[in-house]
């Protein structure tokens, strides 16, 4: 039997493409070579002293009493970019957002937070609440990154803010890996914190 086609040849796809598409993971990315696996990671973690953590923990804690996390945009300012700026400020790296990507007519786009270093590290906002197909978009994602940059091991995780799940690309493999766990911020702070910087470590 032969598999239906998702993407069309003669067609252009964004990033955003992806998620709006109502097909299965596993079918597009088997269109563009990649399998998908689910399964429980075991992501890097640092285990050096995270000086600041109690003090970016407080000043979230205390943006939740204020804030109503009603709106991504409420998400991205309360929870998302204080993470990540804290984590590009004890990895010093660049953090760029909205960073445009085009690799070919399939992998084109603007990334949401691509945390520039070697490895680097991509980070996907999730619209809609929608973890499940954001992930999608997270997967075709990498697989652009890894075309462009060097490495055989790439990591990104999607994000509604107060959730964050995370996975793996293996190029030599042509696989992705989905983490089935979800870690939950405030109250998962540090364990994100030590994954975030431990992979870029």
């Amino acid at each position: 039997m032969t598999r239906r086609r998702i993407l069309q040849e003669d067609r252009s796809y964004t990033f955003r493409a992806y998620f709006e598409m109502p097909y299965e993971a596993d079918e597009i990315l088997a269109e563009l070579g990649y399998t998908l696996l689910r399964k429980r990671l075991d992501l890097p973690r640092c285990n050096r002293e995270l000086e600041r953590l109690e003090e970016l923990r407080q000043r979230i804690n205390e943006s939740l009493l204020l804030v109503s996390l009603s709106s991504e945009t409420a998400r991205r300012e309360t929870l998302v970019a204080p993470t990540l700026l804290e984590v590009a400020r004890y990895c010093q790296c660049q953090v760029r957002i909205e960073y445009p990507l085009s690799v070919n007519n399939w992998l084109k786009g603007n990334l949401d937070y691509f945390l520039k270093h070697n490895p680097g590290l991509l980070v996907v906002e999730a619209k809609n609440d929608d973890l499940t197909r954001e992930f999608t978009q997270l997967a075709v994602e990498l697989i652009a990154i890894s075309e462009v940059e060097e490495g055989d091991i790439f990591y990104g995780c999607v994000t509604i803010g107060d959730a964050w799940r995370f996975g793996r690309l293996e190029k030599t493999n042509k696989l992705i890996l989905q983490d089935i766990t979800l870690y939950r911020i405030p109250d998962d702070l540090e364990d994100v914190m030590r994954i975030l910087v431990g992979i870029l470590a």
